[in-house]
């Protein structure tokens, strides 16, 4: 008896500290939103900081370009460009109640403004890669194959197609956002998103897992192919140029079409190879949070038409 008292303690208190451990490691998930919580003040700061230089980078930028496009002529990339500009206008102008929150580190405009704002972010990284997509596409086939398929698009199909398209996405999209977007599935923070918090829905994201994995896939595989598409080309004209090809139109067009193409795989596929790894861990939300405010910074995208054509058009009177 004196023996069998010791080994029934051990090997209960073997038996506790085991179980302890189990249920600590089956269950980060559920202690990390609470560390989330407590830490968000911090994201709030680096949040609000990016936010803030993209607001005052992005009006100068698009300042500017709204001035050199009053030069330009018409063309269906020029109309690419100027869907472009409208988008981060729009964007824009949703920053400043982003700045608002995290300055505050609370939100008092209601959910459902919320969810708008929340999900302008969304519409203006993907309103921004499809024309991204356009302009590339638009050089490429005129590079690769004739301009002629390009010039039998006619300006005024283009003009139909992007106001049908701003009408889907500034009537219909808001309306659907309005009533879906941050209320699907099971957010156990939805009673803190009507009081106090906003751009917190990562629970609702596994009602749509899949189509995340497949917009993120196809994401980071387009903007990698016409990535190496634009690389090439500006390759084969450098060889057929050599030192001349800083005097060829095409080539200085094409140079703008894989800045476009980097701006792609700067901004957006980081985010993206992120979120493949985030809908598997929930719990990373806040750092989510700092990706997706990182693709925003596509609204500089416009400061690679500035150059010595630039300067001359704003400055007139200067010489070089």
């Amino acid at each position: 008896m004196a023996t069998t008292v010791p080994q029934s303690m051990l090997s209960s208190a073997l038996t506790s500290m085991m179980t302890s451990m189990m249920t600590l490691s089956s269950s980060p998930n559920t202690a990390a939103p609470l560390d989330n919580t407590s830490d968000s003040k911090e994201y709030h700061t680096v949040l609000l900081v990016i936010n803030s230089v993209v607001l005052l980078i992005g009006i100068v930028s698009l300042s500017l370009m709204m001035h050199i496009m009053r030069f330009s002529s018409t063309s269906i990339t020029s109309i690419a460009v100027l869907n472009l500009i409208f988008t981060h206008f729009i964007f824009l102008l949703s920053v400043p109640f982003r700045i608002y929150y995290y300055a505050n580190h609370q939100w008092n405009l209601g959910s459902g403004f919320c969810r708008v704002i929340s999900g302008m972010i969304h519409i203006h990284m993907y309103m921004s890669f499809l024309f991204y997509v356009i302009i590339l596409v638009t050089r490429l086939i005129s590079f690769y194959y004739n301009t002629e398929l390009v010039v039998s698009f006619q300006k005024f199909h283009a003009l139909l197609i992007s106001g049908a398209v701003w009408i889907v996405v500034l009537v219909v999209v808001p309306c659907i956002m309005h009533a879906f977007y941050g209320t699907l599935g099971n957010d156990t923070r939805s009673e803190n998103n009507t009081n106090t918090t906003c751009f917190k829905f990562g629970n609702n994201i596994a009602a749509a897992k899949v189509l995340n994995y497949i917009v993120s896939i196809a994401i980071i595989l387009v903007a990698s192919v016409l990535t190496g598409l634009q690389a090439n080309a500006l390759r084969v004209l450098y060889k057929k140029h050599r030192e001349g090809c800083s005097s060829q139109q095409d080539y200085g067009a094409q140079q703008k079409s894989l800045c476009f193409a980097l701006v792609m795989v700067v901004c957006f596929m980081p985010y993206h190879m992120f979120r493949l790894n985030y809908l598997e861990n929930i719990h990373l939300e806040n750092v989510n949070e700092v990706f997706l405010t990182l693709t925003t910074f596509n609204c500089l995208d416009m400061l690679t038409f500035l150059g010595r054509r630039t300067w001359l058009m704003c400055c007139p009177k200067m010489t070089f």
